[in-house]
């Protein structure tokens, strides 16, 4: 009997910064490849958190998850699941409220966004 499994990659990671690993992708241009190469791999679903290019540390806004998206988008047809942007800590209102609501209008104009304790939406601009 064959056992069919959907399997996602975390390709950054939350709290990772390059100081931790070498291999961290910090560019859009290596996110988005990174998660092109999970997908090609065989991972469905590509969870993201996007970077400051310069410093490596996680940044949520959304002008820095519009270019790998774009990429993303053109080069794979894999669910791209975005960061809720939020910490354990925080209480479930509060998650995504910083990026999630104005990521399509930096010129993404369709992508799927997996928001904490909500279904999965399709956002269209």
């Amino acid at each position: 009997m064959s056992r069919k499994v959907i399997i996602t990659c975390a390709v950054t990671g939350a709290i990772h910064t390059p100081s931790m690993s070498k291999a961290l992708p910090v560019t859009p241009q290596e996110i988005a490849d990174a998660a092109v190469d999970a997908a090609e791999a065989g991972a469905a679903i590509v969870h993201l958190h996007a970077r400051n290019p310069k410093t490596g540390q996680p940044d949520q806004s959304p002008e820095a998850f519009a270019p790998f998206l774009k990429i993303i988008k053109q080069r794979s047809n894999c669910v791209i699941n975005l960061t809720t942007g939020g910490a354990p800590t925080m209480k479930v209102d509060r998650r995504g409220l910083q990026a999630g609501g104005r990521i399509a209008e930096h010129g993404v104009d369709e992508f799927r966004l997996l928001r904490h304790a909500q279904p999965l939406q399709e956002v269209r601009a």
